[in-house]
């Protein structure tokens, strides 16, 4: 499918500005603002950066995701009188009035953003973006790019995971939306499973915006709609070889569900006929698109005789059925037991189109239950993914931060009685270590004003949670791992389509080691701070330690 037209990216964007308006915030970013604003200090540098703590599912990965969305925002980020009116009236009265005027003239334009490229494979505690410029301001973005990051990067990675769990061979279709938690839920896990790894999706709308493949066919209220063939209208069919006279397709398809029943020994008293008739109608319709549900009722007792007639009546008159989805029951049997009929039908009927037939399976797939496919013999051709996929039912959150790391120039730093709240201090640059087979072994975060680790040069480095144990490590290759992407206003590197996200993520999960991609029990990766920077960390630490009694001893 093509990329999004220009016309398509512009409702993009509109579609982010009515979704992520700068209202879309914790009331406290604007008290906050305000108290800075009060004080003078609304217009200090200051940089924050945003991470998460654990990789999720617990797994060894991540992938950063929704860099995009965040992009826009920050594009259009700007306070209308409407949303400067009711701040008014939620802000405690004695707000100075002069505080709403400064917020009507507020924009991005003194912000740049510095981050890791959406589709990268990430870990914890790694900073994938900085967001620098006056205080009063990236502070009022916390709250939004939290929003925007923390489900596209926690459901693109579970599609990952997904991906991962079925192997390349088989598509998987996502068709979350009746499940998902709201309709923005719903079209950001659309993109962002495409992103992950899903090569289609059943929302007309991602498809419309994004550019993603859509798929689907029928449901079975469609086939339990029907009870005889007296309700299929029309009843003809014209051949693909463009004879004008059209076909009686229902007794056509009676004389192969007949000899269908002769060669599988079935039992034609079993068969339901308003089944037959749904698969008659649908295909009418769509002669060339003929992939019906066929558990409604008995998948070996009806719906696969009844699919059988209907598809070898398409065949003879020149369409190509496309298969047949099973939506309950066990899977793995029923597919093996479909492609021995579809496989019987191609020899015994020499329709060669039945060697193509596809199989479809959706029923509550899980990450578990993905995996087992791989593990029994199947003929499943197509996964169908919804509720365990964009809902992330074992992970609810990614749980990023956004926590402020300099003001003025000068390092600040969260102190936490638990270790895992305390962050690393100070503008930092970010580099990935490879090793000689190209694979990433180390993230390391060291000051901005460090020079970068160099090929064949050995380092030291202190691993996050080793109780500040040094290493050494000889990097064979050592990449930047964070670029600018939006400066003064403006966006400064190219806006990737979907297609070009999922090409990146793909290319990156392939640089992992086995060991780090495992599903259960994955190795650790390490990220670990230059000596430089665990040094600051150290002097930090002391001087809070000292200065705690500070007012008191005064």
């Amino acid at each position: 499918m093509a990329a999004p037209s220009s016309s398509t990216r512009g409702v993009m964007e509109r579609s982010i500005r009515e979704r992520a308006p700068p209202l879309l915030t914790d009331l406290y970013q604007f008290t906050m603002a305000y108290a800075y604003w009060r004080a003078g200090r609304h217009q200090e540098p200051a940089v924050f950066e945003l991470f998460f703590r654990d990789n999720p599912f617990g797994g060894g990965f991540s992938l950063f995701a929704g860099l995009h969305d965040c992009l826009l925002f920050l594009r259009s980020f700007r306070f209308t009188d409407e949303d400067v009116e009711f701040l008014r009236s939620v802000l405690p009265p004695a707000t100075d009035p002069a505080f709403f005027q400064f917020l009507r003239g507020l924009d991005c334009s003194g912000v740049t953003l510095r981050s890791v490229p959406e589709g990268t494979v990430v870990f914890a505690r790694v900073p994938l973006m900085e967001v620098a410029g006056p205080l009063a301001v990236v502070q009022l973005l916390e709250t939004s790019l939290l929003c925007l990051v923390n489900y596209a990067s926690l459901v693109c990675s579970n599609a990952a995971r997904f991906r991962l769990a079925a192997g390349p061979r088989r598509k998987l279709l996502e068709m979350g939306l009746r499940r998902a938690q709201g309709p923005d839920g719903g079209l950001t896990a659309s993109r962002y499973t495409h992103i992950g790894g899903f090569d289609l999706t059943s929302n007309v709308q991602a498809g419309f915006l994004f550019g993603i493949p859509v798929a689907g066919t029928m449901a079975h209220s469609y086939v339990t709609s029907f009870t005889s063939l007296e309700e299929v209208w029309p009843q003809t069919l014209v051949a693909v070889s463009g004879d004008p006279d059209p076909v009686d397709i229902i007794s056509l398809t009676k004389g192969w569900l007949s000899r269908v029943c002769e060669l599988l020994g079935a039992e034609p008293g079993k068969i339901r006929e308003g089944e037959l008739a749904a698969f008659l109608s649908y295909a009418i319709s769509y002669p060339q698109n003929f992939l019906p549900v066929i558990d409604s009722y008995s998948v070996g007792c009806s719906g696969l005789l009844n699919f059988c007639a209907v598809a070898l009546a398409l065949c003879e008159l020149g369409y190509r059925p496309v298969g047949v989805r099973l939506d309950s029951g066990d899977l793995c049997r029923q597919s093996v037991d479909v492609r021995r009929v579809f496989r019987l039908c191609s020899e015994h009927f020499s329709i060669s189109a039945f060697d193509s037939l596809i199989i479809v399976g959706t029923n509550n797939i899980s990450e578990q239950s993905m995996a087992e496919l791989n593990k029994k013999e199947n003929q499943i051709d197509v996964v169908g993914v919804g509720t365990h996929l964009v809902t992330c039912t074992k992970q609810p959150s990614l749980g990023c931060v956004y926590k402020l790391v300099e003001v003025r120039g000068r390092p600040r730093m969260k102190i936490s009685e638990d270790p895992q709240k305390s962050t690393v201090p100070g503008r930092k640059s970010v580099y990935r270590l490879l090793d000689a087979d190209g694979h990433p072994f180390l993230d390391l975060a060291c000051l901005a004003v460090e020079s970068p680790p160099e090929a064949g040069v050995s380092l030291r480095c202190f691993p996050l949670g080793c109780d500040d144990s040094p290493v050494s490590v000889t990097p064979a290759q050592a990449t930047c791992l964070r670029q600018d992407v939006f400066t003064k206003g403006q966006v400064t590197h190219p806006l990737c389509s979907a297609a070009e996200t999922r090409a990146k993520v793909q290319s990156s999960l392939q640089t992992l080691h086995p060991r780090h991609k495992r599903l259960q029990e994955p190795d650790p990766y390490i990220v670990a701070l230059s000596e430089k920077l665990h040094n600051l960390v150290t002097e930090i630490r002391k001087g809070s330690s000292n200065n705690s009694n500070f007012l008191l001893a005064n």
